[in-house]
This record gives C-alpha cells, sequence and structure tokens, in this order.
C-alpha cells in the first residue's frame, strides 16, 4: 500500500530567521495543536538538531497515546524533517520548509515566509488502516494542520487571508 500525503502552505507576513527560531523550540508545537488532541512535549533538547529525539504525549479517540521522533535532517532556516521512532503510524515523516517570498493577493503584499509542510503517513493494520484513512484520519489531518494554519496566522500578524490551504 502506497503511503498517504499531506501538504500545507501558509504565507507569514515575517521574516524567514523568526518564523524558523518559533519551529525550533519543540514546546511551541503545542501552542500550534488543537486543544482536543491533549498534546503535550515530554523531552526535547534544547536546541533543536540533527539527530535531536523528542518525546510526546497526546490522545486520539480519547486513548492516551506517545510518539517518540527524531530529527533527521536540520538545516536552519530553510528546513527541518522529524520521523516517527515510535508511535501510532507504521510510518510518518514530516518535512518542514520555510521558503521566503511574497505573499498571496496584490503585489503591495510585504515579503515574508512561506511555511509549507509535507507528511508522508502510513497508518498499520492494512485493510483496517486503510478504513480508518478513508472515515477518520485524513479528516482528523486536514482538521489539525487548518488549525495549525490559524493560529500561525494569528501568531505572525497575518491579516485577512494568509494564503494558507491545505495541498491535494
Amino acid at each position: 500500500m502506497p503511503p498517504h500525503l499531506l501538504r500545507s502552505r501558509l504565507w507569514l507576513p515575517r521574516p524567514r530567521a523568526e518564523v524558523f527560531a518559533f519551529f525550533a523550540e519543540p514546546e511551541n508545537l503545542a501552542v500550534i495543536t488543537p486543544p482536543w488532541l491533549g498534546f503535550a512535549v515530554l523531552s526535547a533538547p534544547a536546541p533543536l538538531r540533527a539527530g535531536a529525539v523528542i518525546d510526546y504525549r497526546f490522545r486520539w479517540l480519547g486513548l492516551p497515546l506517545r510518539w517518540r521522533s527524531l530529527i533527521s535532517e536540520y538545516a536552519p532556516p530553510e528546513r527541518f524533517v522529524d520521523v516517527q521512532v515510535r508511535g501510532p503510524y507504521a510510518r510518518w515523516e514530516h518535512e518542514h520548509l520555510f521558503r521566503e517570498g511574497i505573499g498571496a493577493g496584490s503585489g503591495e503584499t510585504p515579503a515574508g515566509t512561506w511555511v509549507e509542510d509535507r507528511v508522508t503517513y502510513l497508518l498499520p493494520l492494512g485493510p483496517l488502516g486503510r478504513l480508518a484513512q478513508g472515515l477518520l484520519v485524513r479528516r482528523q489531518m486536514e482538521a489539525i494542520f487548518a488549525y495549525r494554519r490559524r493560529r500561525l496566522a494569528e501568531r505572525f500578524g497575518a491579516r485577512g487571508d494568509p494564503g494558507g490551504s491545505a495541498i491535494p
């Protein structure tokens, strides 16, 4: 079974170094994660770097779960990649990209940063995982990233439509 791909993109009217610095603090992930997940960072090194291991806990459908991720690539201020070492997915790889550029809208929009997420994931349990993907997981992932885009737009002062979207 091929993996699933979720992509998301958001323009923020702030310098790339500032936006990247926010993402480089693992505790900030809780700030941009929906409250219904009960998400918490349990341990994380400071500063973030390649080889760093981060432990989290969250709830899914009321079930408490733990997650461990490894920062497999770290290239500030352009990108980093986290991969699941232990957790609910058969595969999880999340690439975070930060690109300088002009935002959505007219030419009057100031320079800022495009934040792009590319998540490649695969659910366990074969046919049951495929069923869960179709019935629930895809919609939840899209809701999580929509929440994330809203919180980031609030945090970094994007006005109106910040140019964010889930990319099919």
